[in-house]
C-alpha cells in the first residue's frame, strides 16, 4: 500500500498581508468578530490538505486546468493553488473588491 503524504499549506506573503489587514480592520469594530473570521478561515485552510479539491476551480484564473481553486467565507474570497507538494494560498480579498484575473 502506498502511503499518501499530506500536502503542506503555505501562504503567499501578499495574501497573508491582506489577511492580516482584514483582521485588523474587523477588529476596529469587534474583536470577537475579527477572531471568528480569522479562526474560521484558518480552520478551512488547515483542512485543505485533507480534501484539496473540495472547493470549485477558480473562475477568475485564465486557462485554469483545475489546480487553481477558491472558496468564500464571511465575504472573503481565498484563492489557492494545489501542486504535487503543497497548497499555496495565493489571494485573500473581500468579495466586493474588483476581481483580478490572473
Amino acid at each position: 500500500m502506498v502511503k499518501k503524504t499530506k500536502l503542506e499549506v503555505v501562504w503567499d506573503k501578499p495574501a497573508y498581508a491582506s489577511f492580516q489587514l482584514a483582521f485588523e480592520y474587523i477588529k476596529k469594530d469587534s474583536i470577537a468578530n475579527a477572531e471568528r473570521v480569522r479562526n474560521e478561515i484558518l480552520k478551512i485552510t488547515k483542512g485543505l490538505p485533507d480534501h484539496p479539491e473540495k472547493y470549485p476551480p477558480d473562475r477568475f484564473k485564465k486557462d485554469n486546468t483545475g489546480n487553481y481553486r477558491a472558496f468564500e467565507k464571511y465575504s472573503y474570497r481565498v484563492a489557492y493553488k494545489v501542486s504535487a507538494k503543497e497548497i499555496i494560498i495565493l489571494r485573500f480579498r473581500h468579495v466586493k473588491q474588483e476581481p483580478k484575473e490572473y
